[in-house]
């Protein structure tokens, strides 16, 4: 078989970069795609299944749903849960854009030999530190690595490079020359955040044929669910079974529900120097999407689509006794995520059916 190339993403929307990366990947292109809620704690712009063709048009070969609970993680976790599926699909290499043009591959290494050290490192740092403040203080110590909230590829990148530990998985980068928040539409690249931002004026910085889909997908975003959240929290005697959340964290949200007219402001009074933005926001995702503080995660792979290509990997990995879900039907693939799908789809009553009865999109 060919090389296989595996790109982690999120594709939200699809758009030129995304091209890019696409048309430097090599051999056989393999995609772990977020279902319909994003790492940072926000619906998706648009469907799974329409972004899932988005990508299929533009060259990708196989793409395959990272399961909500790995999805709304912060980068460790979520890097964690995407490589764990891409060794199983028995990639080669990830190839990912980022800030840096750090050699990744070192990285690893590195992490490799001081693994433990850094662990232990990390867990001597005051327990009031947040977590992402204890990692970039790890990485300074053993690797002389820096970085910050501002570069989030980057981070990720030291994530992939934490996660392919023990495996035969290579890591790629390509330099990202747009910020993942920039808010601007400039040049011939846009962050997604960008173009979510000024949609009506977006269609020169996503390919043709994604844009052909955007124009007619049912669009949703978190003022679509605010009122959902507000509602739950506020009828809610403590939030303390929700995944991550404490007492204090339980407290503080339901004290500033009560003065909060929409998400940004519930944020920005609850969050803390140990609680970030982040956090909080992928805090209040699980609260609306009532993820307990025990779940399983699946143990079979969700397709979502293939081509010819993509299909041989499929079948290799059904050989080596990798389950694999193409249908869901009564027996659910992932109940946390089909729960999550079914919450999305009270953002806009046109989105369609996401779970029961879906089929792989097959492209040819």
């Amino acid at each position: 078989m060919d090389k296989i190339t595996g790109i982690i993403a999120e594709f939200n929307p699809f758009h030129n970069g995304h091209q890019l990366l696409l048309d430097q990947a090599e051999g056989t292109k393999v995609i772990v795609m977020s279902g319909n809620w994003m790492q940072r704690g926000e619906p998706a712009f648009v469907d799974k299944w329409t972004r899932t063709e988005m990508a299929l048009r533009a060259g990708a070969d196989l793409v395959v749903e990272l399961p909500v609970m790995s999805a709304l993680q912060g980068a460790d976790f979520f890097a964690e849960g995407a490589v764990r599926i891409l060794n199983q699909l028995a990639v080669d290499e990830i190839l990912f854009g980022s800030e840096s043009e750090l050699d990744y591959q070192r990285i690893s290494e590195i992490y490799a030999e001081n693994a433990d050290e850094m662990k232990a490192y990390m867990a001597e740092l005051p327990e009031l530190m947040a977590y992402p403040l204890k990692a970039e203080k790890a990485w300074a110590h053993f690797a002389g690595v820096r970085f910050d909230g501002g570069t989030p590829n980057h981070i990720l990148g030291l994530a992939y490079a934490k996660a392919v530990m023990g495996t035969n998985i290579q890591l790629r980068t390509i330099k990202r020359e747009t910020g993942y928040n920039d808010t601007k539409l400039a040049g011939q690249v846009a962050s997604a955040t960008a173009i979510r931002e000024n949609f009506s004026q977006a269609r020169d910085f996503i390919p043709s044929e994604s844009w052909a889909l955007l124009e007619v997908a049912a669009q949703t975003g978190w003022p679509d669910f605010w009122e959902f959240l507000r509602y739950k929290i506020t009828a809610s005697t403590t939030l303390t079974h929700i995944y991550q959340v404490n007492e204090e964290l339980s407290q503080r949200i339901k004290t500033y529900i009560k003065s909060s007219s929409n998400l940004s402001e519930l944020i920005e009074q609850v969050y803390t120097k140990r609680y970030t933005k982040g956090h909080i926001r992928r805090l209040l995702t699980y609260i609306l999407l009532d993820i307990p503080r025990d779940f399983k995660m699946p143990e079979s792979i969700h397709v979502l689509g293939f081509s010819e290509k993509g299909q041989k990997v499929l079948a290799q990995a059904r050989k080596r006794e990798i389950p694999v879900a193409t249908k869901i039907g009564k027996h659910p693939w992932d109940a946390v995520t089909q729960r999550a799908d079914e919450i999305y789809r009270l953002g806009n009553p046109e989105i369609k059916e996401q779970s029961y009865r879906r089929r792989p999109i097959i492209w040819s």
